[in-house]
């Protein structure tokens, strides 16, 4: 028969383990809700309007009709052409990003609807390597903005990275060029580019195409930039304003153009997309 004092402690852990995963802490207001709440509103707190991280899945939910998207280029993947190891060597990377996320890499494109109106869609998978652009990010990107180039469709494009992928050393830096060249040929066909600058946006990313939409969206308080500030401070020896790189400080000097929350983005591409001209799929089949 066990000791009373080691039936306390079974018993204190059985306590614990009631409710775990039913409630959770919002990292905003410290806010303690049912983690069912924060499902709903699309892990944003009701409390205090903070904006969690969002599974790839569910944004397909919250702005696609039916959730639905038809996937270009999945199977894609990445090569080692330096071979290099940091500790785990390249490739060991890759897989447990796939094995973690499901994806085959940090990004996923394809062709979608939203409010009836056909769209070329692209989102950043941020738990893939922390959303690193490599030749595949780069690469699908590009035939991203060449397919609807090609077919007229406007591009939504979610962002959420790090920056390049130091793995793939300047071979990802190219990718910045690649995008961007791919974006400009979509532009001179006069079609539109919702750029959309989720948590955080920045490296290699923010500094080519993030910033090139023909409206740029961003999530309230979305860390936007390319270097991290402590690297700015110490390189330009300066005191940073309060809020820099911050959503709000952006849009207050012009780089971006609205903030806009999470649960209303899908209503306002929807207009967005409408004053741009683009059409329903009813409206293209009576023409």
């Amino acid at each position: 028969m066990p000791w009373p004092e080691k039936r306390a402690l079974k018993g204190s852990k059985e306590k614990k383990s009631i409710g775990e995963g039913l409630f959770r802490k919002c990292e905003g207001c410290d806010e303690t809700l049912e983690a069912e709440v924060f499902a709903q509103h699309f892990e944003v707190c009701p409390k205090c309007g903070h904006h969690h991280k969002l599974a790839p899945k569910r944004w397909r939910d919250l702005l696609l009709d039916e959730g639905k998207l038809e996937e270009w280029d999945a199977r894609l993947s990445a090569s080692d052409p330096l071979e290099f190891t940091d500790g785990k060597s390249y490739p060991q990377r890759i897989a447990a990003a796939q094995k973690n996320t499901g994806a085959n890499d940090a990004i996923e494109t394809g062709l979608a609807h939203l409010e009836g109106r056909p769209i070329a869609y692209g989102a950043f998978l941020f738990p893939f390597m922390g959303g690193s652009m490599g030749s595949v990010v780069g690469e699908k990107i590009a035939r991203l903005f060449e397919r609807a180039a090609d077919h007229r469709l406007p591009v939504v494009l979610l962002q959420a990275s790090g920056g390049a992928r130091m793995q793939e050393g300047i071979l990802s830096l190219m990718q910045m060029a690649k995008a961007v060249s791919a974006q400009e040929r979509h532009r001179a066909k006069g079609l539109p580019f919702l750029s959309v600058l989720l948590h955080p946006t920045t490296g290699g990313v923010a500094a080519s195409f993030a910033f090139l939409g023909d409206v740029n969206i961003a999530e309230p308080k979305a860390l936007i930039g390319f270097a991290g500030a402590r690297v700015i401070e110490t390189t330009i020896r300066q005191k940073l304003p309060e809020g820099f790189q911050r959503a709000e400080f952006l849009v207050d000097h012009g780089l971006v153009d609205r903030i806009v929350p999470r649960t209303e983005m899908r209503r306002e591409f929807a207009v967005l997309l409408g004053h741009f001209g683009t059409h329903t799929a009813k409206e293209v089949a009576s023409a």
